[in-house]
This record gives C-alpha cells, sequence and structure tokens, in this order.
C-alpha cells in the first residue's frame, strides 16, 4: 500500500488484478462459512464469517447468510433475493441495492478516511477501493449472472461454465462450477472441480 504509484508501469495493472482475484476470495471464504465448510465446528464457521465479510466490504454476516440460504432455497423464483428477470446491468444494480446499506457506506468511508492517515489516496483507490469493485463484478458475472439467466431444464436452476479448471479457478475460485455447487453446497470452493459433471442443461435466453 506504499507503493509508488507509476500509470505507465504494467505491474500497476497487474497488481490492482491481483487485488481484485484475493478481494473475491475473501467472499468466496465467507460463502464457504455460510455452508459450514471452512471448518467442522459452527462457531468457527461464524467467525470466519464475519471477519470476511466485514473485511470485504463491512456486510452484516447475519443478513447475508439469511439471505444466500433463501437463495439456495427459492432459486430462479420471485423468492430468490439473487435472480432478476433482466439485463446484466439492470441485474447487477439490483444486486447491489439488495445487499448494500447505508451503514456500509457510512463504516467504508470513515476507514478510508482513517486511513488515509498512513496510506497514499491514491494507494487506497487504487489497490483497494477499485478492487473491491471490480470483485463485485466478478462474484456476480461468473456466479450469479452466467450461471442462472435465462430458463434452464435442471432441478437446480443453474448451468455450469465449460470445464476448464485453470479459467475456472482464475475467473472466480470455481463458482462457474455453478450447478455443482447448488448440487453439494457442502463442497468448499477448492473441491468443486472434482465434483461430477452436471448434466447436459438445454438453456432458453
Amino acid at each position: 500500500m506504499q507503493w509508488k504509484v507509476d500509470f505507465s508501469n504494467p505491474l500497476l495493472y497487474l497488481f490492482i488484478l491481483l487485488q481484485m482475484h484475493l478481494y473475491t476470495g475473501l467472499f468466496i471464504t465467507a460463502h464457504d462459512a455460510m455452508h459450514g465448510s471452512v471448518a467442522p465446528k459452527k462457531w468457527i464457521n461464524s467467525a470466519v464469517g464475519f471477519i470476511s465479510t466485514f473485511l470485504y466490504a463491512s456486510f452484516w454476516y447475519p443478513k447475508l447468510y439469511s439471505k444466500h440460504h433463501q437463495h439456495h432455497s427459492h432459486v430462479h423464483t420471485a423468492s430468490d433475493p439473487d435472480y432478476h428477470h433482466g439485463g446484466f446491468l439492470s441485474w447487477y444494480i439490483r444486486f447491489i441495492r439488495n445487499y448494500l446499506s447505508i451503514w456500509q457506506i457510512v463504516i467504508m468511508a470513515a476507514i478510508f478516511n482513517v486511513l488515509k492517515l498512513w496510506v497514499p489516496q491514491a494507494n487506497l483507490i487504487l489497490f483497494w477501493v477499485v478492487p473491491s469493485l471490480l470483485s463485485t463484478l466478478q462474484l456476480f458475472y461468473f456466479g450469479t449472472y452466467q450461471p442462472h439467466k435465462g430458463e434452464h431444464d435442471n432441478k437446480h436452476q443453474s448451468r455450469s461454465l465449460p470445464r476448464n479448471h485453470f479459467l475456472a479457478f482464475i475467473s472466480c475460485y470455481f463458482f462457474g462450477y455453478h450447478y455443482e455447487h447448488h448440487d453439494s453446497p457442502w463442497l468448499p470452493w477448492w473441491k468443486l472441480w472434482q465434483a461430477p459433471k452436471p448434466p447436459q442443461d438445454k438453456v432458453v435466453n
């Protein structure tokens, strides 16, 4: 965070993308905690979930926990908080508004202004604010929009992206294998690639 910003240095953009990927991994860790796959004890999962969601964007873990399990119980229905009949942009805006609160914005703004005492503002924006915002797009596109858009003919109303383990990891920690996640929600992210291939899905966009 003290690195001298130089827009002509290609490492700058690599660092931003790396931070984005790590931010996404922070949320994926919280997601696994919601499914009890971080540790065998419930209180450890809850502790990891609380810490991860707060560090990600000052999210309130119990709210995320409730909404995520509502998604699994009512996938692709009017009761699914993650589903929307609409295009990418309108769906993304609804997705963000559904989870973002004014208190989060206040807390993040306060943290930003405190950190400015020690970290240059440009570094905070480029290596904290920008990567965190980009990671919401990464999570939404690969973990919600692509798997759930259109109509599906399977029991989980979701599809998986083509199997390529390298691309699946760097895109969203294997959450492109989304049918597999809904079929075995107890699997941690790093075991999703080992899940059986899903049945052939016919999608009507």
